[in-house]
């Protein structure tokens, strides 16, 4: 994500109800956020979709590995042989083995 430019990226809200066309445009073209404010203080963020895949993305993918930190600090764990095994039952045999 770009990071926004204040003189030009901050939209109060009865602004952005006007002209919320040219600010979509803008939004895409610049690829940078949106902020909208309600009575001068910010009240939204408006991103494009693949900003926010990307977000979500980075989310599930940071909620893994602090699961697999946890997992690993519990003792919740195996070896490199079980996991082979159990992967091997439910695949079958890996090649180049």
């Amino acid at each position: 994500m770009k990071p926004f430019q204040v003189s030009e990226d901050i939209v109060p809200l009865s602004e952005f109800k006007t002209q919320a066309s040219k600010v979509m445009r803008k939004l895409k073209s610049s690829q940078r956020p949106v902020i909208i404010t309600q009575n001068g203080k910010p009240a939204a963020v408006l991103i494009t979709p693949d900003e926010f895949d990307r977000h979500r993305e980075r989310d599930r993918f940071v909620s893994a590995v602090r699961e697999g930190i946890a997992d690993a600090e519990a003792g919740r764990v195996v070896t490199d042989a079980e996991l082979l095994k159990e992967l091997e039952a439910e695949f079958g045999p890996i090649k180049g083995r």
